[in-house]
């Protein structure tokens, strides 16, 4: 479980870069590392490579990508507030939350 390995390492880095880490996971278990990960990462530089927008809500700052190039930046309450791209991604992350048979 690389998963778990990346975190067990990362104590003491003061740099850490995660990529995709709750990816896989399911929303109890990614709530679960979500909560050890906030731990881990205080007073460190994080860089989050995630398509999930719960995993960077809580972000200073996000750059969104777009076809290989930066499309927006700024925190997710200015991103929010653009109505740009973070805005259409996470209104249809919240929407496919809501998702019922």
């Amino acid at each position: 479980m690389p998963h778990f390995v990346c975190v067990g390492r990362c104590h003491n880095a003061p740099i850490i870069l995660l990529d995709e880490v709750t990816a896989s996971l399911d929303v109890e278990n990614e709530t679960i590392i979500q909560e050890a990960l906030s731990r881990l990462i205080k007073h460190k530089t994080v860089l989050i490579i995630a398509h999930r927008m719960r995993t960077v809500a809580g972000a200073d700052q996000v750059v969104v990508l777009s076809g290989g190039i930066v499309a927006e930046q700024g925190s997710p309450a200015e991103l929010y507030a653009r109505k740009g791209l973070y805005t259409h991604m996470v209104d249809l992350q919240t929407e496919s939350q809501r998702w019922a048979i």
